[in-house]
């Protein structure tokens, strides 16, 4: 059975219109997320972070936003895992894991970022392990979510809706298009018919 012209166009459209208002949706809870825990948001236990530096691509670039699972065991890491932990200043690096090094009670990572030409400077303890890259990312998302941050950022918020109220009002006009035509079709029908 062959597919006209028309349904095609109709099959895509229903994809593209489904993909868009997916997006939209999960843009619009990654920011409200990002809002409400003033911070990276976290979504079903999974935490999104903002790729700030290229030290791991290809793996994922600068802008993406990854997923990392926080808690566990943090000295279970090995070797190609690649893990979110804290430095002493206090920010958040993910890079991966290139050897485990025992020493006494204490375990410890040495870490490379993957486009990075050496190992981190120094070993990363376990206890200072945050979570560990689930193989989630987005490309780009995450310039979205710094902006959401700032002060201007509030009126990101805005755009989810507008963009949804936009796309609805879309959905409702072509919907009724689509009905005019067969009403109009009825009301000739019925003309026809009274005057025979």
């Amino acid at each position: 059975m062959k597919m006209n012209g028309k349904k095609i166009r109709k099959w895509i459209s229903n994809i593209i219109s489904i993909t868009m208002m997916a997006a939209i949706i999960f843009m619009a809870c990654v920011v409200v997320a990002t809002k409400a825990s003033g911070g990276e948001p976290e979504i079903m236990g999974y935490q999104l972070k903002t790729v700030l530096s290229g030290s791991m691509e290809p793996e994922f670039m600068t802008g993406s936003i990854i997923a990392v699972k926080p808690g566990g065991d943090m000295t279970r890491f090995k070797e190609n895992d690649i893990i979110t932990f804290q430095e002493e200043d206090g920010k958040l690096i993910t890079h991966r894991v290139i050897d485990v090094v025992n020493s006494g009670e204490h375990v410890m990572y040495e870490t490379k970022g993957d486009n990075n030409n050496a190992p981190d400077s120094s070993l990363v303890l376990s206890d200072n392990v945050v979570a560990q890259y689930t193989g989630f990312t987005i490309p780009f998302i995450g310039y979205v979510v710094n902006f959401a941050q700032t002060q201007n950022g509030a009126f990101l918020l805005l755009i989810p809706g507008i963009l949804l109220l936009g796309y609805a009002g879309f959905t409702i006009w072509k919907a009724i298009r689509e009905l005019e035509p067969s009403e109009k079709q009825q009301s000739d029908g019925k003309e026809v018919t009274e005057s025979t």
